[in-house]
């Protein structure tokens, strides 16, 4: 079943699963996807790990609230970020980490796991940064450290990244599916699911311009290294040595930043999370907090 935490003047929808008696692993997504990316086969691997799983909607994208109030151009944006201009943006991963946080105060959970993939690495190191004392470990997934010269795509996945979607709903699943390939596990993409997801992400809640608001609140948020370094959380960090949206030297320099990090790198995983890596993500995120408890 849903429920709703707030933040400020953001509802956020979230679900949990397993027994609440178990430690909390809280799942942050990555840009512009749903809670429901994580599938109930990865959510019960996570369960069957002993931990009480909670995901949620980040805010504009999903059932949380969508902040279209907030008229901004995307794309002139970026571009002026990109040029190291200072710019306005609607909200920032600071912002994000703070909806984080709100999920677990409205589940009642005081201290958790956290683990966020791409984007959601993004925010759960943030949250760590700022809210250490609601973090018992920290696992950030193919995901950086916000540093320019490290975990850059590869100028294919840029593209596909950047590229504009169409409007209809056919169009936008085989867009979709086209460029997910581009930074899939390759031995481990199945068209036929990636066209199920992106079916069902477009039914539930199609949003495209909040994703666009995301990206901007990735981009103009200062890199995390000085925070980083001053880390005292267990930490794993998982990346693909097949990721080309952000390659493996992303995850390489998180672990080399934060203090005793543990760095996991998965051969033949690219930027996705398909059902032959869940068990050895739940193993690693388990066996993590086994050695913080």
């Amino acid at each position: 079943m849903s429920r709703t935490a707030r933040s400020g003047a953001v509802e956020l929808v979230y679900e949990t699963f397993g027994s609440p008696e178990d430690p909390t692993l809280l799942l942050v997504n990555g840009l512009g996807s749903q809670m429901i990316a994580w599938a109930p086969g990865m959510v019960d691997a996570f369960v069957t790990e002993g931990f009480h799983v909670i995901r949620f909607d980040n805010r504009d994208v999903g059932l949380s609230t969508w902040l279209d109030e907030f008229d901004i151009d995307v794309v002139g944006t970026l571009k002026r970020v990109e040029a190291g201009e200072s710019v306005d943006v609607p909200y920032d991963l600071s912002d994000m980490a703070a909806d984080a946080v709100a999920v677990l105060d409205a589940a009642g959970i005081d201290r958790a796991h956290i683990l966020g993939v791409s984007m959601g690495g993004m925010i759960v190191q943030t949250m760590a940064i700022e809210y250490p004392e609601r973090v018992a470990t920290l696992t950030s997934v193919m995901s950086r450290t916000g540093e320019a010269d490290y975990g850059v795509s590869t100028p294919e996945a840029s593209r596909g990244l950047m590229s504009p979607a169409p409007a209809e709903r056919s169009a936008v699943i085989q867009h979709t599916v086209d460029t997910g390939r581009l930074w899939a596990s390759p031995d481990w993409y199945d068209e036929d699911r990636a066209r199920a997801r992106a079916a069902a992400a477009y039914d539930r809640a199609h949003h495209p311009i909040g994703v666009g608001r995301q990206m901007l609140a990735v981009r103009a948020s200062p890199d995390r290294t000085e925070g980083l370094r001053e880390l005292d959380v267990p930490t794993l960090v998982i990346h693909g040595a097949s990721d080309t949206l952000i390659p493996p030297d992303g995850g390489e320099r998180t672990a080399e930043l934060i203090p005793g990090a543990e760095l996991l790198l998965i051969e033949g995983m690219g930027h996705d999370y398909p059902p032959e890596v869940w068990p050895s993500w739940a193993t690693a995120v388990r066996a993590l907090r086994d050695r913080a408890d």
